[in-house]
C-alpha cells in the first residue's frame, strides 16, 4: 500500500480513542499512534487541523510520514470536527463513520 494511517492520540484514557482502536484490531488496519500529550509538536499539529485537541484523529499518510499526504478539507472555524470526513484526516468518529473512511481511503474492503 502507498499510504498508511496515523493515529494522534493521547496515553490517557479517551472513550473515542478505544473505540478506534477496537475497530482498527477488529479489521487488522495497522497504524502508526502519536501521542499529543507526550509530543508538543503533535500537540500543536492538532489543534492547528481541529480547532481543539481532539483525539482520535486519524490521517491518511504517504509511508513514514506522519501528516496527511493531501490538505483535508477545512472546517468552519469554532465548530467541532466530531465525525466530519475530511478527505485524508477523520477525527472522533463513531464506528460507522471510522468504517465507511476506512473503506474510502482503502484500508479495508466493502462487505
Amino acid at each position: 500500500m502507498d499510504k498508511e494511517l496515523v493515529m494522534y492520540s493521547r496515553s490517557w484514557g479517551c472513550p473515542f480513542v478505544s473505540l478506534a482502536k477496537r475497530v482498527l484490531a477488529d479489521y487488522g488496519v495497522t497504524y502508526q499512534e502519536i501521542m499529543i500529550d507526550i509530543d508538543g509538536t503533535a500537540r500543536e499539529r492538532v489543534l492547528d487541523w481541529t480547532g481543539f485537541l481532539s483525539v482520535p484523529t486519524l490521517v491518511v499518510a504517504h509511508p513514514g510520514e506522519i501528516v496527511p499526504y493531501t490538505t483535508p478539507t477545512p472546517l468552519t472555524p469554532g465548530y467541532s470536527p466530531r465525525g466530519i470526513n475530511r478527505g485524508t484526516m477523520i477525527t472522533e468518529p463513531n464506528v460507522d463513520q471510522l468504517v465507511a473512511w476506512l473503506m474510502e481511503q482503502g484500508f479495508i474492503d466493502a462487505f
